[in-house]
């Protein structure tokens, strides 16, 4: 028996670009049979950059579709429809984020898909929730930046200067684990009722909700007590501090590391008009504290410092670029970074599930499928024969790999 925690479950995936994938792929590390259902264009990702070996194999596509089986339908066909309805039928869930007008001319809405199974987990990801009046909107990572005051962020930490987006997909990625967990406690209401249902999972009130954790900060009182967002994390001087030799993050929290720092750092006479403040003074006036601390990490290595603030228990970390993260020791302790070898595409570096569970397992299972690469082996489980396969292949009901 399998050890993946969702191991019997199955779920069709409908899902393009990133959030639903990065959803789906994590449903599938957990065990799920996640059969990713695409269009003969293939998902939009299978593009987006360049493919080592074809072009239907770009490099944020092979990161967030593991685990998972691929068939190409051309939905706007009655054939391919019925397919869809026969797989629907055999699953447990299914994931979308195809606009709802779109899923209604499709015949693919909650109301279709529960017609072909009543006891269907339905997993919207949309733009903007339906009672709204940006209901039906497109919806991209940027947008949602700017919808959400995400794009406000870095103007107030800076004091001034244009909206910017964070540089990664944050509103897609986070709506992908909202909708994670919306779908793990929908199917765990329907072990507990027998019964399934929609959940919707707005992109914008995921963002909202997500970035004024913090920073909705004294605008949660009616009338507020204090400013929007949070002062420690939005101050133009929390940032990495240079070192002799690069950059270092130290996080100096509680009473005892705030006095202990400047301590171990030398510079004792510099807390003396500290001493007797209180956090709410030190989080008011925290930019000029971290200010103090840019002040003296020059004067060693990022390695000294390690070895020295490390040894007073003083959070602190060394900054990873992008190119030394696969050299980071713990990553390769943990054996974060997995080189794997695809069917197709030749060596690639995998990234292993970051969750560990004492009682199961999250291994890579399945190679990210080329377009409609298991589309035969998934239409005879649904109980067609050869000769129904072929028909649907020739017909271009159904899609296979091509060579390219």
């Amino acid at each position: 028996m399998s050890t993946t925690p969702l191991s019997g479950y199955r779920i069709v995936d409908m899902t393009t670009v990133v959030a639903g994938p990065y959803a789906t792929q994590i449903i599938a590390d957990l065990g799920a049979d996640v059969i990713k259902v695409e269009g003969p264009e293939g998902d939009l990702m299978r593009g987006a950059g360049k493919g080592k070996n074809h072009r239907d194999m770009a490099p944020i596509y092979l990161t967030i579709n593991r685990n998972k089986r691929s068939v190409a339908l051309d939905l706007k066909r009655e054939e391919s429809k019925e397919v869809m309805r026969r797989l629907i039928a055999s699953a447990d869930a299914f994931v979308t984020n195809v606009r709802p007008d779109g899923l209604a001319r499709l015949g693919f809405d909650y109301e279709g898909v529960r017609a072909a199974r009543s006891d269907i987990v339905y997993v919207h990801l949309v733009g903007f929730g339906s009672g709204g009046c940006y209901a039906g909107r497109q919806a991209y990572d940027d947008l949602v930046q700017a919808a959400s005051g995400m794009a406000d962020l870095l103007p107030r930490a800076n004091r001034g200067g244009e909206p910017a987006f964070l540089p990664t997909l944050v509103a897609d990625k986070t709506t992908g684990l909202h909708a994670v967990y919306g779908l793990l406690a929908a199917l765990l209401q329907r072990e507990r009722t027998g019964e399934g249902q929609l959940v919707e999972v707005p992109m914008l009130e995921s963002m909202v909700s997500f970035t004024l954790v913090e920073h909705l900060y004294g605008h949660i009182h009616t009338p507020p007590t204090g400013q929007w967002g949070y002062t420690r994390v939005l101050t133009p001087n929390r940032r990495p501090f240079e070192t002799k030799d690069a950059y270092i993050a130290i996080m100096p929290y509680t009473d005892k590391h705030w006095p202990l720092f400047f301590e171990v750092a030398g510079r004792a006479e510099a807390w003396d008009r500290w001493r007797n403040a209180s956090i709410e003074d030190r989080t008011e006036h925290v930019d000029e504290l971290y200010g103090m601390i840019s002040e003296v990490t020059r004067d060693k290595t990022t390695a000294e410092w390690m070895e020295l603030l490390n040894a007073h228990n003083i959070p602190c970390m060394a900054v990873n670029t992008l190119d030394s993260l696969p050299e980071d020791p713990h990553l390769k302790d943990v054996g974060f970074f997995q080189p794997s070898e695809h069917p197709t595409e030749g060596s690639y570096r995998n990234l292993r599930h970051p969750i560990t569970f004492s009682a199961a397992d999250t291994p890579l299972r399945r190679h990210p499928p080329r377009l409609g690469a298991d589309g035969r082996e998934v239409l005879g489980e649904l109980g067609y024969d050869v000769g129904e396969m072929d028909a649907l292949f020739d017909s271009g009901s159904a899609h296979e790999p091509d060579g390219d």
